[in-house]
């Protein structure tokens, strides 16, 4: 929604208020790695700062475009980084019989 040009602060906050009521219906569940933390804190960091302002516009809505990308990006490298960990160590164990 943030790449998208056409979509309107208004259009953003009715699908996200729609998206985090399901995420906030479902069971929440404790997991250790920091890239789950860092997007839930970034979930609930963006919900405060778009659907609970009264005052948020479309000129507010492209503002944080931009940064609110960079922040995503940020996220998708650690999720990435946790996964490239495991396929390394992964290739490690299979050569362990070869010796």
């Amino acid at each position: 929604m943030l790449r998208d040009e056409n979509v309107c602060s208004q259009s953003f906050m009715v699908k996200f208020e729609q998206l985090k009521k399901k995420f906030d219906e479902k069971a929440e569940v404790h997991l250790d790695s920091e890239y789950h933390q860092q997007l839930k804190v970034y979930i609930e960091r963006l919900y405060q700062q778009t659907c609970s302002v009264d005052l948020f516009c479309d000129k507010s809505f492209n503002d944080i475009r931009e940064a609110e990308m960079s922040n995503l990006n940020r996220l998708q490298k650690l999720k990435n980084a946790t996964s490239y960990k495991k396929d390394k160590h992964k290739s490690k164990r299979q050569n362990e019989d070869w010796g």
